[in-house]
């Protein structure tokens, strides 16, 4: 399809000559006389290019980048004018202006111009298909997976992305809540401006406010500048506040006011910022339970949770396991300049066999390692750690867990494996573990540990 060029200027002469010298091209050509004019081609059609004059009655040229940069998806816009100002020429490159030229126009030289911006369109559109195949293929914005469960996923997101509504991330260590905070991010109106991200619990509490909010010069020892927080760095856009279960309740009551006045202050100053912020949080704890334990304020605890989306553990979406190897062997062999390698049956089983309990990111880790040392371009169970190989519980009644997981992780694992055994009755796992049932199910709960 040919691409659709736009000619706007209000001196009919003007406009008649700059028609005329692309009469005989390839472009499906639109004009308009005016401002306003072409503001309404620009609602009714899809445009690839405009070139527009500058200094015009009503609505000028600046009025129309404006209003073509604010589409989601917006046309190359070259700017012409007689007033061949530096200032205007940066006013309008700062506003989103592709090219800027002064009249009076050379015809040929702006042919030129013109058909570098088409090859720059074409090379966006090319772009934009591969990202539409790889979304058809794995799911969205580097979200991969084919089963039921991640496809109620994506669902999930595409409703939920065009709102404003603040988004509870949920799951396990290692599902992908950062990757599903930027799918939601990428899926909406905010997708142009900033995403930030903010890992609560890597932060002391001396420095989260800071790192939030921002903070003035002399606002405390070190602090030798004013430095933006993280919720202005995102203004217009999202910021996503991860492991928001780790943040100290004195924290709680200034994160609520944000989210309540969408105002800060840096720290020692007394300046209030506004910030237009969308607000995703993530947490592998069951905040209701920290609520009713006081851990946990309960209007910031409803603010967030407007709405939630629940990540399954990679044990509950087994299908997707050789999606997954490829789409993480072919980033590395990208990475890498190497060929991807494939992958044998019998690898392909022993990956899908395996409990994964450090879910999607001990996935990534496992086809890493096995990258690095892989000799051939067929990857095979030889290739893979031994740990995934030994069984979950021998004669004995031991247990085997992979070395380089935390103590948590390894917690984790052993009351699930213990529910599992229990076949869910966590009366008797509680026996078995020599605890109260209450002991359990609050362990349960901190942990985020269902029975698989």
């Amino acid at each position: 399809m040919n691409l659709r060029l736009l000619l706007v200027d209000d001196q009919e002469e003007i406009l008649e000559g700059l028609r005329m010298a692309f009469k005989r091209t390839d472009y499906e050509l639109f004009t308009a006389p005016s401002g306003e004019q072409a503001v309404q081609v620009l609602n009714s059609e899809k445009i690839d290019i405009v070139l527009t004059d500058l200094r015009m009655e009503g609505l000028d040229g600046m009025g129309v980048l404006r209003h073509a940069t604010s589409l989601p998806e917006p046309p190359v816009v070259i700017i012409l004018t007689a007033y061949g100002t530096i200032e205007n020429a940066v006013e309008a490159l700062k506003e989103g202006a592709w090219h800027y030229l002064t009249k009076p126009v050379n015809v040929k030289e702006l042919r030129i111009l013109v058909e570098k911006a088409a090859e720059h369109c074409n090379l966006v559109q090319e772009n934009r298909n591969l990202r539409e195949q790889v979304s058809r293929r794995f799911g969205m914005d580097g979200m991969v997976g084919e089963t039921a469960e991640m496809q109620r996923i994506y669902e999930q997101v595409r409703l939920i992305a065009p709102t404003r509504a603040n988004v509870l991330l949920l799951g396990e260590s290692g599902t992908g809540k950062e990757v599903l905070a930027k799918a939601l991010h990428h899926a909406s109106p905010r997708a142009r401006k900033p995403f930030v991200a903010v890992h609560c619990a890597a932060l002391p509490e001396t420095l989260l406010e800071s790192e939030l909010f921002g903070h003035e010069r002399g606002a405390f020892t070190g602090a030798v500048s004013r430095r933006q927080g993280r919720f202005e760095m995102a203004h217009g856009g999202t910021i996503f506040l991860d492991e928001i279960g780790e943040v100290p309740l004195s924290m709680q009551v200034k994160l609520l006011r944000v989210l309540e006045a969408r105002e800060i202050q840096r720290v020692g100053g007394t300046e209030t910022i506004t910030v237009d912020v969308r607000i995703l949080a993530a947490t592998n704890r069951d905040l209701a339970e920290d609520v009713q334990d006081g851990r946990f304020r309960e209007d910031l605890y409803y603010r967030l949770n407007v709405v939630s989306i629940t990540l399954p553990p990679l044990r509950q979406r087994k299908g997707d396991i050789p999606v997954l190897a490829r789409h993480f062997l072919e980033e590395l062999a990208r990475e890498n300049h190497r060929e991807v390698p494939e992958v044998s049956r019998e690898a392909l089983d022993v990956l899908t066999k395996y409990h994964w309990p450090g879910n999607i990111r001990e996935l990534s880790n496992v086809l890493e390692n096995t990258f690095v040392f892989l000799r051939g371009n067929v990857l095979t169970p030889e290739d893979l750690p031994r740990s995934m190989f030994k069984p979950e519980t021998d004669t004995g009644g031991g247990l085997h867990f992979p070395l380089g997981l935390s103590l948590e992780e390894v917690e984790t694992e052993y009351l699930r494996r213990t529910l599992d055994h229990c076949e869910g009755n966590r009366t008797r796992a509680a026996e078995m573990l020599k605890i109260s049932r209450r002991t359990l199910q609050r362990r349960l709960k901190e942990l985020g540990v269902e029975a698989g």
